[in-house]
């Protein structure tokens, strides 16, 4: 292992130590962060209400320093506070432009299914530019830029669903799921008398997160693990249960995640493994199924193992 994998590995365990002073139990979770963080890419967590979606995020937040903004979405909530709007200054008989909270560098969208679709929207052009334009002014957005949006899959009163478009930009789909008994005791105690989230320090800079996305992508890859990734994406467009497959920016994503993920393994090249374990996180959310599968109860996570199960995985020479 050379030095830089050495350090980007210690970097990483670094990071996921800090974030797990605050949330228990939920090791595989966080490093699927870490992969999409290394990776450039964007989050979006769903689970049900309390179960610790934001605090991850803002615990992230802290281990990191990053400039952060979050937004409360709400109905109300316009584009304009999201991207930013001018306003006359009668003083010096300008318009000056006042930055929205996506001028940042980590963007928390909390419960972004409870907006509307018109400010849902305005989120599109800095998740795939970087960048924002606001009366025909371009924004670029500093380097480097996530967003984390959380969402309640139970709610639906209230609630807009996602478009594809919108869902199409977000690297990785999790959740967190319900602690085990023995997790729940510590949550307890852990957060019975201060919250640890007040305590925790920055681990990384703004430098040190950018050259670690620098590092994964000069991570190689071989041609056979590139035939098989185009495989598997055929794949889901071809599946009789899919209305609408996986696009090329998501082949390309997961490609991303692939070497994001063998550079925290302490690697220089990406196995078949790494496409397997992101497989899911990756693209369950982008599959579009059919209204017989949905009526049968099939979901995208077995259609996806199916895929898996089927397309020949390439042998190491």
């Amino acid at each position: 292992m050379n030095r830089k994998i050495e350090d980007a590995v210690e970097l990483c365990r670094a990071i996921e130590q800090n974030i797990n002073r605050v949330i228990i139990g939920k090791e595989k979770t966080i490093r699927l962060i870490m992969i999409a963080l290394t990776a450039g890419g964007h989050i979006l967590i769903e689970d049900v209400p309390g179960i610790g979606k934001t605090t991850l995020v803002r615990a992230l937040a802290r281990s990191l320093d990053l400039r952060f903004s979050r937004i409360q979405f709400t109905p109300d909530v316009m584009p304009s506070d999201v991207t930013g709007y001018n306003v006359f200054n009668p003083t010096t008989g300008k318009f000056e432009f006042r930055p929205g909270a996506i001028l940042t560098q980590i963007l928390l969208a909390d419960e972004i299914n409870r907006t509307s679709p018109k400010t849902q929207s305005a989120l599109l052009e800095a998740m795939q530019e970087n960048q924002v334009t606001v009366d025909q002014t371009t924004y670029p957005l500093p380097k480097p830029f996530i967003v984390l949006a959380t969402q309640n899959p139970i709610e639906q009163q209230g609630t807009y669903i996602l478009p594809e478009a919108q869902l199409d930009r977000f690297m990785m789909q999790i959740t967190l799921g319900y602690p085990s008994f023995e997790e729940e005791l510590d949550i307890l105690s852990r957060f019975s008398e201060e919250d640890p989230l007040d305590t925790l320090e920055p681990i990384a800079t703004s430098e040190e997160v950018f050259w670690l996305q620098e590092t994964a992508r000069k991570i190689y890859v071989a041609p056979p693990l590139m035939h098989y990734i185009s495989h598997l994406a055929q794949k889901t467009r071809s599946h009789r249960d899919v209305e609408l497959g996986i696009s090329p920016r998501a082949t390309l994503m997961l490609l991303q995640a692939a070497k994001a993920r063998a550079l925290l393994e302490g690697r220089e090249f990406v196995t078949p493994d790494d496409v397997q374990q992101l497989f899911c996180p990756v693209l369950q959310h982008r599959l579009l199924l059919k209204a017989e599968g949905r009526v049968q109860g099939i979901n995208t996570s077995q259609i996806l193992d199916v895929i898996l199960r089927q397309v020949p995985v390439p042998v190491r020479q």
